[in-house]
């Protein structure tokens, strides 16, 4: 069983569909999951009904041949691909890293999910006009959610079989499970005292919603698969990730990569512990405006962060990890917290949404960038830095787009700070180089 979950536009369910057809085959067979785009949330959810890492498919993040090397590294007897927006929507105006784009690389079939909600005969034009968008993408068969009644049933799987359109799931409107979420997505797994329970219903809900016979004719022959990345010598340094409510969007890649350079990954709480004795430091990103009164009590992680950076410890910072490293964070009551205030700048949340791919060129060298090379990563959040005084590391802009070019980034001692994720997958140069700095960190100084 291996197919793509793609949705015919963005909103109509594709999520919950994934994670209950995870969740009822997690229960009786091994499964991995895929994730297209550069999203950390849904991977999570994955995650956490596998009990398996969930691996982002993004080929504008990293490159078509890693997308098909990381899935021929992981795939097994049964995958599941959650897609983005709808199964067309690439980058900008293009089809880039859109669902389509992965179904056509890895030569997987698509179930569509369609929002039947106002819909009825008019599905069979919808589903059709789909099929033959892209004749290179297989459409094996859809999952009509929110379906309203019987009748309704009824007309919609005539209407489908008129154009001879497979049905392999049906959820009603009573079936929804609600997931709740705030202002960037899904509130994470880790902050649901009852996700047991509703991993529980979305099982019950996979295995009765579900043709699964329809479902397991899906897909390819069975993939070798590999058991994860080789991973090197472990006598290298040990990197400290900050791993908990706060903190905790990571590519599985980057984590991979850096152990398959020799590093030992040691996770620990900025919310609740002491900085571990480390060589290297990565603070992903994740909501520190959330727990920024945590954060805050959490006093001697702080010095020890700041203590740590100033000493030199290579440290690379992601969006959230950003923001805990400046002097104080305002949080959407207005109500400023001090942080580590290792960058001389201050940050606030703010109404604005700052979301999409990024083109940067990188103005020096830093633990994770050579100068003069040329990233492309995304950005995500709804705070402002104010007050900068430190040395910017990029000159970024939008993904193919000349206008609003911009200094980002802040790259102080060893610390590379930005707001630009990076996914590591296409460029390992990047987990060894940092491997490196942390290794020549251990080998000349000790905080």
């Amino acid at each position: 069983m291996k197919f793509i979950i793609a949705g015919e536009r963005s909103g109509v369910g594709k999520t919950t569909v994934t994670l209950a057809i995870l969740a009822a085959l997690a229960r009786r067979s091994p499964v991995q999951s895929f994730k297209v785009g550069p999203d950390y949330i849904d991977p999570m959810f994955h995650r956490a009904i596998t009990q398996r890492p969930c691996y982002s498919l993004d080929p504008l993040l990293t490159s078509e041949a890693y997308v098909r090397a990381c899935y021929r590294r992981y795939a097994g007897e049964h995958v599941i691909i959650e897609g983005v927006m709808g199964l067309f929507d690439g980058a900008g105006s293009e089809e880039t890293a859109s669902t389509a784009h992965i179904a056509r690389l890895l030569n997987l079939p698509v179930l569509l999910v369609v929002d039947c909600r106002r819909l009825s005969r008019s599905i069979a034009a919808l589903v059709q006009g789909y099929r033959l968008f892209d004749p290179r993408v297989q459409i094996a068969g859809v999952v009509l959610n929110q379906v309203g009644s019987e009748r309704h049933l009824q007309m919609l799987k005539a209407a489908l079989a008129a154009v001879d359109m497979p049905v392999l799931g049906v959820l009603h409107r009573q079936d929804a499970i609600a997931l709740p979420d705030r202002h960037l997505g899904l509130v994470p797994t880790g902050e649901l005292s009852d996700f047991g329970a509703i991993a529980a219903q979305l099982a019950a809900l996979g295995q009765q919603g579900f043709d699964w016979q329809g479902l397991e004719r899906l897909g390819g022959d069975r993939a070798a698969g590999a058991a994860g990345a080789e991973r090197g010598a472990r006598e290298g340094p040990t990197i400290a990730i900050a791993w908990d409510r706060a903190f905790n969007f990571y590519y599985a890649d980057n984590l991979a990569l850096l152990e398959a350079n020799g590093a030992a990954l040691c996770y620990w709480s900025p919310m609740q512990e002491a900085l571990p004795r480390a060589d290297g430091l990565y603070l992903g990103g994740g909501f520190p405006e959330v727990f920024a009164a945590a954060l805050a009590d959490n006093q001697a992680a702080r010095a020890q962060v700041r203590q740590a950076i100033t000493a030199g410890m290579p440290t690379y910072a992601e969006c959230g990890g950003l923001m805990y490293l400046c002097e104080t964070l305002t949080d959407f009551d207005g109500q400023a917290w001090p942080m580590v205030g290792a960058l001389p700048a201050t940050v606030e949340m703010t109404g604005k949404l700052s979301l999409g791919y990024r083109q940067a060129t990188a103005l020096r060298d830093t633990p994770i960038v050579a100068a003069g090379e040329t990233v492309i990563g995304h950005e995500f959040h709804r705070s402002a830095l104010r007050q900068v005084s430190a040395q910017p590391v990029y000159r970024a802009q939008r993904y193919s787009s000349p206008q609003g070019v911009r200094l980002e980034g802040w790259r102080q001692n060893n610390l590379h700070a930005s707001y630009i994720h990076l996914h590591w997958g296409a460029a390992p140069e990047r987990a060894k180089r940092f491997v490196n700095a942390c290794r020549h960190y251990r080998g000349n100084f000790r905080v």
